[in-house]
């Protein structure tokens, strides 16, 4: 989670400095073959997507089965948390709803994946007794 809070709060934005880099990565998966639809956009957008999972996964976790969607309410809700803070206090960061939607949807698939292992978990753990005659 600190590296959550380290990304989406740094004073300017955390790929500055490695763009270079990854335009130059991507264009050599270009060459390999991928898509040229895989772009900048599609890794940021994984990039928001995935560092958010851990958090929906976590507060799932704690919550439990029945309020698993609570993974989900916390992630929009840091997730709102962290573009209003760029628009007031980090004047070089680009605060945008796409980045709420994509963070939210990161949360969402980290707490139904942590749904689906809790469900998996108790069934491992109590299963059904043997039937006797």
């Amino acid at each position: 989670m600190l590296a959550l809070g380290l990304i989406a709060l740094w004073p300017v934005p955390v790929d500055q400095g490695s763009s270079d880099l990854l335009m130059r990565a991507l264009r050599k998966l270009h060459r390999w073959g991928v898509p040229a639809s895989f772009d900048y956009g599609v890794v940021e957008l994984a990039a928001n997507v995935l560092l958010f999972l851990p958090l929906g996964a976590l507060v799932a976790r704690i919550l439990g089965a029945r309020l698993w969607w609570g993974g989900v309410a916390v992630g929009f809700v840091v997730s709102v948390l962290i573009e209003l803070a760029q628009l007031v206090f980090l004047p070089a960061r680009f605060p945008s709803v796409a980045d709420v939607a994509a963070n939210t949807f990161g949360a969402m698939v980290g707490a139904f994946a942590a749904l689906l292992l809790m469900a998996f978990h108790g069934r491992v753990r109590n299963p059904d007794p043997a039937r006797t005659l």
